[in-house]
Parts: C-alpha cells; structure tokens; sequence
C-alpha cells in the first residue's frame, strides 16, 4: 500500500529550542553583525576573513548543540508515512535526529563550496580559511544561499508541495521568500498544521488548516501523535 506524502516545512523556531541563534533579531543584526555584512555577495567581496570567520563561528556553536523533542518527533513519522522535510535552517540538526529525506533550502552550515563553481560542493566540519581553495584554484566559502543569490532548491520543493496530502509547519514566520509561498504549491483538499508559539497565519486563511500555538518540542510531538 502507497504511503501518504507529507512535505514538513521548518524555520528557525525549530532550532531555537537548541539553543541556536534565530537568523534575525528584531534589530535586523545577527550576533551583532548587520545582516548584509555576514550574508550578502558584496559583504564576503568587502570582507571575506570577517564571512568566514563568522560562519567558522557558528559551526563551532553547532557541535555544541543537539536536536530536540521537535526535530526528534518527526523522525516517527517516517515509519507510518513518505515524509520529505523542507528547511530553512542551515543547520544538521534534522540529519542528527534521523530523519532521512532533507531538502536545504538556504544552504548548510557543514558543506563549503567553491567560488568560481557553485555546483562543487565538500563537507566541512571545521573551519574554512582564507587560502583554502577548491581543486580549481578558486577561494571555498560556505555553503549558504546569501540575500540576492538564488534559490537552488526551490523548485524541487514546489514540486515536493505539489504532491503533499499533510503539510507541517513548524517555527516559521511564513514572511521569507520564495519559502512562504510553498504553502500555495499544496494541492487544495492538502490537510495543514501550523506550529508556531506566535503564528502568524490566521486559522481562517486555508481551508484545511489546523493552528497550533506552541513551541516545536510540544506542538510537533502533539500533530505526531494525532498522525501516528
């Protein structure tokens, strides 16, 4: 018998209960640093050592953290249905739980690639450092999609979200594009769970939408239970 699809889409909130840093405070500064600095092409033109270091930084931070009941429930859902997790984060987090088929929408922490070539990409558990360069001469930097680059994943994840009979969402503000218009790619009788302890989507803006106004640890494990 086919398993159901369900598409799970994540945010920072997922991650926060780890302890990791939310990409964004309500400054606009991350760690301090103004975000186009730390996370644009023209910052790492400006100041590359400044990029690398602080993203050396945060996969520092990363081997300190662990997943957490929120990462961890979804790892369930595997055993019952097709389940593809659609993130945001660039984190490993989902990896270190179990879960198996994960889709980086913005890039991961724990991969360096190329400047010149895009498409090569290497894991990186340490730190990158200037000089460091890939076989073809050409400094490495992280593997983070930047404000201004495009999305390279986007389109398999629409093609996930047009197949998707549950979608999940978990720790999103539904504000950062393209991520927020997945919701949109669903097909229209697709059941949807929105976990968030401030959500931001009104209970009356889909027609299948059951919201849920708790953290990822709770509220997750809360939708598993009822799916499972």
């Amino acid at each position: 018998m086919e398993r159901k699809k369900i598409v799970v889409l994540t945010g920072a909130g997922i991650s926060a209960e780890s302890g990791i840093q939310t990409f964004r405070d309500a400054d606009g500064l991350w760690e301090g640093h103004d975000v186009m600095e730390v996370a644009s092409p023209g910052g790492f033109e400006r100041n590359p050592a400044l990029v690398l270091d602080f993203y050396n930084q945060r996969r520092r931070e990363l081997k300190n953290v662990v997943p957490n009941e929120g990462h961890k429930a979804l790892v369930a859902l595997e055993k019952k249905y097709d389940v593809t997790i659609i993130t945001q984060n660039v984190d490993n987090l989902h990896e270190r739980a179990g879960s198996s088929n994960i889709m980086h929408l913005h890039g991961e922490l724990s991969k360096s690639r190329s400047t010149k070539t895009p498409y090569k990409i290497y894991d990186c558990s340490d730190d990158i450092s200037l000089g460091d360069l890939c076989e073809n001469g050409a400094q490495l930097r992280p593997h983070i999609v930047w404000f201004g680059e495009a999305v390279p994943m986007i389109e398999s994840a629409v093609a996930e979200c047009t197949q998707a009979e549950i979608l999940i969402i978990i720790g999103t503000s539904m504000q950062v594009y393209p991520a927020a218009s997945l919701i949109d790619y669903v097909p229209e009788n697709t059941k949807i769970y929105f976990i968030d302890p401030k959500p931001s989507l009104p209970r009356n803006s889909y027609e299948n939408l059951t919201v849920i106004a708790e953290n990822a640890s709770v509220g997750v494990a809360k939708v598993v239970r009822e799916l499972i």
